[in-house]
């Protein structure tokens, strides 16, 4: 990995710090708002994009687009 790579990957502190003080419960809570926002925000893309669409094929691509890489 260069550099360049690590110092992107890198969490600003305050942020490290926030998690370290999280339970693994409040970090799950966040993780799976964070998931729900992403799906409403890219279904709401779609279906602007899409208009033609109906929204079980706009949760299609959702869900696709999503899942991609998962195996």
């Amino acid at each position: 990995m260069s550099r360049e790579h690590r110092q992107r990957e890198r969490m600003d502190p305050e942020m490290a710090d926030a998690l370290r003080k999280m339970t693994g419960s409040e970090k799950l809570r966040v993780a799976s708002g964070m998931y729900s926002a992403a799906r409403r925000m890219l279904a709401s893309h779609l279906g602007s994009r899409h208009p033609d669409w109906s929204e079980e094929a706009v949760q299609k691509e959702v869900a696709r687009r999503l899942a991609r890489g998962t195996g």
